[in-house]
């Protein structure tokens, strides 16, 4: 199958058309004065199920109280302390 091509005045043209049918999986190809310059093509953008949202781990994880303060005596004895 032969992608379709198309020159810039079309593809500006028809941006919306060709985007449709970009979406629905048909690629295209740019061209100016009929050489080749660039490939559209859709791309695989997550859908809503696939979509990781802030917090979706809210109540299955903890933050200790002394988190601040956790490897002090590490960090200092590596960095030398003198904040």
């Amino acid at each position: 199958m032969t992608m379709k091509t198309v020159n810039i005045h079309e593809a500006k043209t028809q941006l919306s058309k060709l985007l449709e049918e970009v979406s629905k999986g048909e690629s295209f190809v740019i061209a100016k004065a009929g050489k080749p310059v660039a490939k559209v093509t859709a791309l695989s953008a997550p859908n809503g199920a696939q979509v990781r949202r802030l917090g979706f781990m809210a109540g299955q994880i903890f933050v200790p109280d002394d988190f601040d303060e956790m490897g002090r005596e590490d960090i200092e004895r590596v960095f030398g302390g003198g904040a």
